[in-house]
């Protein structure tokens, strides 16, 4: 049985920092490509940053690189998401999903098979 399970959100300030954190069982983590998407109410789900097996290779979107950093612990299982100078436009419900072997094409949610439940990031004005 495969588990995804996210963690550290929270309420905090524009301007502030925050490091979420995933871990996968039931599966071998160093085999799957792994991605954080986040979703608000009213709006699409969007692809915020992934990264790929073996040699690392990410991918950011537009609106949070420079200040996002995904990273990767294998011997952990587990996925990192280092959100610094938050705006409150990052506010949303961020979940975490593995895909096999690459990161999907522009992050297309299809290409997803294991979903996490999400943790909530709110940021103030």
């Amino acid at each position: 049985q495969v588990q995804v399970v996210e963690s550290g959100g929270g309420l905090v300030q524009a301007g502030d920092s925050l490091r979420l954190s995933c871990t996968a069982s039931g599966l071998f983590f160093a085999d799957y490509a792994m991605g954080w998407f986040r979703q608000a109410p009213g709006k699409e789900r969007e692809g915020v940053s992934c990264i790929s097996r073996g040699d690392g290779t990410t991918y950011y979107a537009d609106s949070v690189k420079g200040r996002f950093t995904i990273f990767r612990d294998n011997a952990k299982n587990t996925l990192y998401l280092q959100m610094n100078s938050l705006k409150p436009e990052d506010t949303a419900m961020y979940v975490c999903a593995a895909a096999r072997m690459r990161c999907p094409s522009r992050m297309e949610a299809a290409g997803f098979i294991y979903w996490g439940q999400g943790t909530q990031v709110t940021v103030s004005s």
